[in-house]
């Protein structure tokens, strides 16, 4: 009894301290803290609120990407706005941007300089179990403060994202999460509930800073363009060096790619005695994606692959179900009209080099209008070389080059064959 009332009693000191240091930090920064607004300029309310934090004396702001992020793709439709701790307002030009680590700098267009506390970003990451603290928005109710906890960068993606134990919520996205010494060690990004919130590590933020210093940027489109081809070929050069291991599945053998950022599922209906088909499915993606805007994604990557085999019907109607299954194949990113040409598509029958299979195959390319050079893939192969078997493998890739799309082609059609 006197151990569990010592513990009850360790607890609630650890989080009455906790308050009271949050307290402080607040009390501290909360000048240098803002709500960042997108405004329709015709109907004049309001799109999109986050948070930011001011970073210099000059008036220069970090936030989310994906809270400036209508701004950045029709400043003609839009404007910026910060609201400070004290109800001032006042609009923002925006500066420089990473979408690949989904940051903005923005500034004040007119600023006076003061003698307000600024955020200092931390010059090393926090360790494990690190008490940290999330300040931004909730819901357009006012600044506040959430104690967490630091778990480390997530394993299993391409981009580097802290988790966090602390309750995120929406309008908290481009807020900072600071160090007992009130120091920026990540910035809030995305939740998953049950206090597991995603966070950006301070060294992007520092990394984008140092380059607008150097080089502010005289088009953020542009800017934008370079950022995903270089994203991407990092990505696709990642990908092919990777280990790709031959696994079955049915009496076909299909690819895999051995990186921790690249999952695996798979399903049958082997269970099923009534079907006239035996169908099994393998499909393997990539964890992350990139945001441009509302309805507009890339950076997907995604392979999937089908085996059939025929349980007592004829040849025709085993052709006839096979033909229903070729309709899945798609781009799995998110695009309107304006982002993209049609698609164009090209025919061939393939047969690989020392590859024991003839395959019917399309491939589909669009492009991106707003970034030259850029192109959402879609490639869909179906076997027509067996009478009571098949074989079909698609993936498709978005927001790439032609010769990343190419290399990658190549190197997954030669992967698949039967055993």
């Amino acid at each position: 009894m006197k151990q569990i009332s010592f513990l009850l009693l360790v607890v609630v000191a650890f989080a009455s301290n906790a308050k009271e240091q949050a307290g402080q930090i607040f009390e501290q920064l909360a000048p240098a803290l803002y709500q960042i607004k997108i405004i329709e300029r015709v109907s004049g309310e309001k799109t999109t609120i986050g948070s930011a934090f001011q970073i210099t004396n000059e008036g220069l702001i970090a936030t989310n990407y994906h809270v400036v992020s209508g701004y950045a793709r029709h400043p003609e439709k839009y404007k910026m706005e910060f609201l400070d701790n004290d109800g001032n307002k006042g609009e923002l030009s925006l500066e420089s941007v990473d979408v690949i680590n989904d940051l903005a700098l923005v500034k004040k267009l007119i600023h006076q300089p003061n003698d307000n506390p600024v955020f200092e970003i931390a010059k090393l990451a926090p360790t494990k179990g690190e008490k940290l603290f999330s300040l931004g928005n909730p819901h357009d109710l006012g600044m506040i403060v959430v104690p967490g906890t630091y778990n480390g960068l997530l394993p299993d993606s391409f981009t580097d994202k802290i988790h966090f134990t602390g309750s995120i919520n929406s309008g908290m996205s481009g807020g900072p999460v600071v160090n007992a010494d009130s120091k920026v060690v990540g910035i809030n990004v995305a939740t998953s509930g049950n206090s597991i919130g995603f966070l950006i590590p301070h060294d992007k933020l520092q990394a984008l800073y140092n380059a607008y210093v150097i080089a502010p940027p005289t088009d953020i489109t542009h800017q934008i363009a370079e950022q995903l081809k270089v994203y991407q070929a990092e990505l696709i050069e990642e990908v092919l060096a990777s280990q790709w291991l031959q696994k079955p599945l049915g009496q076909g053998s299909i690819p895999t790619i051995d990186a921790p950022f690249i999952r695996c599922w798979g399903d049958s209906n082997a269970d099923k005695e009534s079907a006239l088909l035996l169908s099994a499915l393998a499909s393997c993606s990539l964890e992350d994606n990139t945001y441009i805007e509302n309805n507009f994604f890339t950076g997907h990557l995604v392979m999937e692959y089908r085996y059939l085999a025929a349980k007592n019907i004829s040849d025709t109607k085993f052709y006839h179900l096979y033909n229903q299954k070729l309709h899945n194949a798609r781009a799995y990113n998110k695009v309107q009209k304006d982002d993209v040409t049609e698609f164009s598509c090209q025919h061939d029958i393939i047969s690989p080099e020392n590859q024991s299979i003839i395959q019917k195959a399309v491939f589909c390319a669009r492009a991106y209008k707003d970034f030259p050079n850029l192109y959402d893939v879609v490639y869909l192969a179906a076997s027509v070389d067996k009478n009571q078997q098949a074989l079909i493998s698609n993936f498709s890739l978005s927001g790439v080059k032609q010769d990343s799309a190419m290399a990658f082609m190549k190197k997954f059609i030669e992967a698949v064959t039967w055993q």
